[in-house]
């Protein structure tokens, strides 16, 4: 397996990382343990969690497991700040926040509050990648860079990034990091797949151009890719879409579905699980530093396992290239973002 630097830094990451929004909700504490211990053993280096995965859950699942087995120093955890906090086990529809001032956003005062409970619900005296989950323009990126500035300092964080950030505003907290001091965002976590390219456009450029890493999330688009619906406004069991409804739903599309069905032709044809070929693309596009893996069942890590070694064939990418063109989308993975001012098509 060939480690990949993190951006500029001088951090090697797995080419998969293990993700983990469903641990502590969709995947049991006991199931989520053995999932982690299998990708240590596997070689994978990152698993990337939030401070609202699971309402909390999915932190505390990870640091105890890292505990008790001993395997802190073996991974990198990336946590993020930021974000409402969802209840477990209800769809997005019918669970709306109602919360008081300071308790989410890019404050100081929450940037630093959030840091704290990760820190205590993840059992670890420091965080190696701490990212900000989602820009907001009514938090001052100042402010912003100034408490992340403070908490690498302190020796509570070794390296901060961003999430599903526009890449201006990506540009802007660069620029001022070279000109004030203030620590650096080493990569950028967005939403990429086949269905959804538009990170190529200006995130992946400024990426390569600057050394930003980035990590890829939703790789197999909510199962589009790999043939899990049959219509846009039906949504199986298991899936996000159907689990959580809300803007999980919104992401399925009929085009979307169109496109899953033929590209998991194409991966059978190729001897290999639709899943495998969505991670590899996804893996193997410019840019990318690892595409973050969420998985259900240690039986679906494995699946994924052997992409680490695979390298995506020329005819391949240009055979998906020929379902979605570069650049293009015909879904929408970056409807959360309520700077993003287009959908699909």
């Amino acid at each position: 397996m060939n480690y990949r630097y993190l951006g500029r830094t001088g951090v090697q990451v797995s080419p998969i990382c293990l993700g983990s929004d469903d641990f502590g909700d969709r995947t049991p504490p006991a199931v989520a343990k053995n999932i982690i211990l299998h990708a240590l053993d596997a070689g994978i280096n990152l698993i990337d969690t939030g401070n609202l995965y699971a309402g909390g859950e999915s932190e505390k699942i990870i640091g105890k497991t890292l505990k008790d087995a001993g395997r802190r120093h073996e991974v990198l955890i990336s946590t993020k700040i930021d974000h409402a906090p969802r209840k477990i086990g209800t769809s997005l529809d019918h669970h709306v926040p109602n919360l008081p001032p300071n308790v989410q956003g890019n404050s100081r005062l929450n940037i630093i509050r959030a840091c704290e409970l990760s820190l205590r619900d993840l059992k670890t005296d420091y965080i190696d990648l701490l990212q900000v989950h989602r820009y907001y323009p009514q938090y001052h990126i100042e402010e912003t860079l100034g408490a992340l500035t403070d908490l690498v300092r302190q020796g509570k964080v070794r390296y901060v990034g961003c999430s599903t950030f526009p890449a201006w505003k990506l540009m802007h907290a660069l620029m001022l990091s070279e000109m004030k001091g203030y620590v650096r965002f080493v990569n950028e976590e967005s939403p990429y797949n086949l269905l959804d390219r538009r990170i190529e456009n200006e995130i992946i450029p400024l990426a390569i151009e600057h050394g930003v890493g980035v990590l890829a999330w939703s790789p197999l688009a909510h199962g589009m890719l790999v043939g899990a619906y049959e219509r846009e406004d039906q949504y199986p069991s298991g899936t996000r879409a159907g689990d959580r409804g809300a803007f999980y739903a919104d992401r399925i599309t009929a085009k979307g579905i169109e496109v899953g069905k033929t590209f998991c032709e194409l991966a059978r044809a190729a001897n290999m699980s639709p899943a495998q070929l969505a991670v590899l693309w996804c893996k193997d596009q410019s840019g990318i530093t690892a595409p973050l893996v969420g998985v259900g069942s240690v039986e679906h890590l494995q699946n994924l396992i052997p992409v680490m070694d695979m390298t995506l064939d020329d005819s391949l990418r240009a055979a998906c290239d020929e379902l979605v063109a570069p650049g293009t989308n015909v879904a929408n993975f970056l409807n959360t973002s309520g700077w993003m001012k287009t959908s699909t098509g």
